[in-house]
């Protein structure tokens, strides 16, 4: 699937502005990187991580979104975990704030931790 499909794709679902903490779990560099949500989908997320976290449009990553003491109550778990792959970085706010943003589409088997 090209990048310019992943686009179109992403337009067919409703974007809600969010700015929740994440953890980006990188296989390949066996570690943990916290972020923050920009916006989220249910086909994906964008998500704005430091401008250090080696990774790269492809990798496949699992996203670690934690609950509240409340809604973890009511769900049964502290986090919701979303396995996706990078299809996007962007590097516009480098300068600003020393983040990139990772466009990310869900993928594979979700998981309840």
């Amino acid at each position: 699937m090209s990048e310019a499909t992943v686009a179109t794709e992403q337009r067919k679902n409703t974007r809600t502005q969010v700015a929740w903490p994440v953890s980006v779990w990188l296989p390949e560099a066996n570690s943990f990187f916290n972020g923050r949500s920009s916006n989220i989908s249910s086909g994906g997320v964008l998500v704005r991580v430091p401008a250090t976290t080696p990774l790269r449009t492809g990798h496949i990553i699992e996203l670690n979104f934690p609950r509240t003491m409340a809604l973890a109550k009511r769900k049964g778990s502290f986090a919701r975990i979303k396995s996706g792959r990078v299809v996007r970085i962007e590097r516009g706010e480098l300068l600003d704030d020393a983040t990139i943003g990772i466009g990310v589409i869900f993928e594979g088997i979700e998981a309840q931790a």
